[in-house]
Formats: structure tokens, sequence, C-alpha cells
């Protein structure tokens, strides 16, 4: 059954999301301030339409993809999509954004007279382009089995994660997952440089051991091991470092708001947020390894830490119980 679907915001994420819609054969009317990027949507089969509230005005469905919370809020009220919208229309706001602006646009959906559903997404450009990407889901039952049919023509997986603004919880948790797997995994490589390891022999044993995690195996952030890495393409951005440094900064409020105590998350939104404002503002997130190995090499600069041969706590208590780490 095809549908009529508005979608605003046709950037790198938005762009080849719409297309995939309309391979599937959707009616696409999609808008974005960018001129360029309405062009490259429309050579995909998207109507180019002269509005947001144009393209919304026809619509059944209207999906958002959009920098933050602000824009999305801006565009559902002052600048009149909610009212433009037929009666009963389904909004779906892809962006991530801050959960208390999902819930603040949920409401105001609702007392228009709409349905909405925050539904962010994991997977990148590439994802995106592949239709491989994850939704999570944040509304009532409803409107996710009203929205999961188009959801799953762009990417291979939906989750439900409850209320309106779980979908967005969920994203920011598992970025900010993501941002920590990544710096550890950086952190690796360059001690690995330093004792003098290759970075294929340590991806070998580190990708089948308890090592594994999808910023190593998937995005690689050192050239050699995985062919399709950004490393191995001037660290070209997949899922840029401004893009992580906002979705850190999401998790640390939320972190902050609820008082609860994560000093991983804050000091990787941290180092994200002084990445992205410097050499990593074009680069890929998987980048921030150039930032470690400076550090590094002042360490040894230095000379060896006096106490860099003596056993931790944890060195013992292993020892004596005869057990490992995982």
């Amino acid at each position: 059954m095809s549908t009529t679907v508005a979608f605003i915001g046709l950037g790198h994420m938005g762009g080849p999301m719409a297309a995939q819609l309309v391979r599937a054969g959707h009616r696409v009317i999609g808008f974005d301030l960018a001129p360029e990027a309405l062009a490259a949507a429309a050579a995909a089969g998207v109507e180019a339409a002269p509005s947001a509230v144009r393209a919304a005005a026809e619509a059944d469905v209207v999906i958002t993809m959009l920098p933050a919370g602000r824009h999305v809020l801006s565009l559902y009220q002052e600048e009149g999509l909610l009212a433009a919208a037929r009666p009963d229309t389904l909004f779906v706001d892809c962006s991530t954004i801050d959960v208390a602006d999902a819930r603040a646009a949920h409401a105001a959906a609702v007392a228009a007279g709409h349905r909405a559903l925050d539904a962010p997404v994991s997977g990148g450009v590439a994802g995106a382009e592949a239709a491989t990407l994850t939704f999570m889901a944040g509304g009532g039952g409803e409107e996710f089995a009203r929205a999961e049919p188009l959801l799953a023509v762009m990417g291979k997986k939906t989750v439900h994660c409850g209320a309106p603004g779980a979908g967005q919880a969920a994203k920011i948790c598992n970025n900010m997952i993501l941002g920590i797997s990544m710096i550890a995994v950086s952190e690796a490589f360059v001690l690995a440089e330093r004792l003098g390891l290759e970075h294929q022999a340590l991806y070998d044993v580190a990708s089948t051991a308890s090592g594994q995690c999808w910023a190593l195996t998937v995005n690689c952030p050192v050239p050699g091991p995985v062919p399709g890495s950004p490393a191995n393409r001037d660290y070209r951005p997949g899922f840029a470092a401004p893009l992580m440094a906002k979705d850190l900064g999401l998790a640390a409020n939320a972190l902050r708001a609820g008082n609860v105590d994560a000093p991983l998350g804050l000091k990787a939104a941290e180092l994200y947020a002084d990445f992205a404002a410097g050499e990593g503002r074009e680069l890929d997130f998987s980048a921030i390894v150039r930032t470690l190995r400076p550090a590094a090499e002042a360490g040894l600069r230095a000379g060896p830490d006096t106490h860099s041969h003596t056993h931790t706590d944890t060195d013992t208590d292993t020892e004596q119980n005869g057990t490992t780490a995982p």
C-alpha cells in the first residue's frame, strides 16, 4: 500500500532514507533548506516542495530529520507544520534530540490533532544508503504500528522502546556506549604501538576475544585491519565527530539532570567536544585516535612512571583468586 510521505531534512541521512521510500513505491514529497540536497533527492525520485509546510499539507505521514530539538519544535509550531497538516497526520521525528524536546514535540503534535512518534536512528550514512538502519521508537502502540512499515523500508530493525521520548533515551544511551568504546579501542591501539605490537595482530586477537565491539570490527580507528573503515579513507566521515559530540552532549545533559554518576560518559563528552571543535570538525569520530598519540609521545619523552612495575590491588586479587578478567 502506497503512502504519501513528507520528508523534511534531506541531508546525508535524510536524502538516502527518502530515496529508499521512493524505491519501495511510496510517494515522497521532500524539502530541505539546502538547494543541493533538495536537487539530489529530486534526482532519486523525491518530489521537491517549495517549503516544508507545502510538503506536509499533502502527506499522510511527515518524517523529519533535523539537527536539533529547537529546529523540530520551531518547524512544528512557529513555522506552521502542525497547522498545515491534515487532521490525524502521523509525525515521525527521526532526528536525534534531547528527550525533553522529543516529549514537547509529541505533546504539541497531539494538541494539534495529530499522532507522533520519536524514532531516531543508528547506522550512519552507510546504513541509510543500504537500508540497514536501526530505529528506536518512542510513542503509542498504534502510532508505532502505523509507522513500522515505513521504517522497515529504511532499516533492518525497529524497536518500540516505550512511551514518548523513549526512542531518544535509547539513542543517547547507545551512542554513549559507542563513544566510550571508540576512545577505549583507540587507546588500546596507541598502547599497542608503544609496545611494538602491530595493528593487525591486536585486531586479530581483540576481534575474536573479549575486546570485540562495533568500534573495533566495523569502524576500526586505524588503517589496515578493516578495509571499509573511515581510517582507510583519511577519516572521511561515516559518522562525523561533531555528530558524536552532539549526541554525547545530550547524554551528558541527561546524566547531570538525572544525577547519574557516569564519569566515563562525561569524560567522553568532554573529549569529543574538544575534538569536534578543532581538528575533528570534518572528520569521522574514529579519528579521535589522532588526539591520543601526542599525549602518548609526551609521556614517552617524560620517561617511565616510577610506579609502572608495581602490582595493583586488582593484580593481587587476580593472582590470589586464580581468575582472569573477561
